[in-house]
């Protein structure tokens, strides 16, 4: 079986309302946190699979479309891939909030899908996110949830940014 990290998108891996973005709609808005990049990277080379999941229903609202979701997450798989990391798959709700569906978090659909699809082992695996709906959506799906940029009583750990989680998984594993 295969270990691996999934990852939220927005506070996570990118910015959001920052000076610069408030929304991501459009390939332009998306702009890497400070060593996600990199951090991902580290993630790679010691044998975690790379996933994001994220829920997007701006596509279900009308803010943006499918399509234009689709470059973003293009935009960003490149720009990591140049940093030396593969994300294996993106997986997004694109539905409205409230819309009943299964995959959008808190509800671990996306995550358990994943899980099964590349055979991953749930006890070796992270879902690292910044709000409360992805650590209840890992928890659900048996993984370990980890908190960025704020703390939560669901998170087995909080850290400040997705670089200190990623060490922290690092030393965890190593030791």
């Amino acid at each position: 079986m295969n270990k691996a990290v999934f990852l939220d998108r927005d506070g996570v891996i990118n910015e959001v309302k920052s000076e610069r973005v408030r929304f991501v709609n459009k390939p332009e808005d998306f702009h890497f946190l400070e060593s996600s990049k990199q951090a991902m990277a580290k993630l790679d080379h010691a044998g975690y699979d790379l996933f994001v999941v994220t829920n997007q229903g701006g596509v279900g609202l009308g803010y943006m479309t499918k399509e234009m979701l689709d470059e973003i997450h293009k935009k960003m798989t490149e720009e990591i891939k140049e940093a030396g990391a593969t994300i294996k798959e993106v997986k997004a709700c694109i539905h409205k909030p409230h819309e009943g569906c299964e995959c959008r978090k808190p509800k671990p659909g996306m995550i358990l899908d994943l899980i099964d699809r590349y055979d991953i082992d749930p006890n070796q695996s992270y879902m690292i996110g910044d709000r409360e709906v992805d650590l209840e959506a890992g928890n659900a799906a048996g993984v370990t949830s980890l908190m960025v940029d704020d703390e939560s009583p669901l998170a087995h750990q909080s850290f400040n940014s997705l670089p200190e989680a990623v060490d922290w998984i690092l030393s965890t594993k190593s030791s």
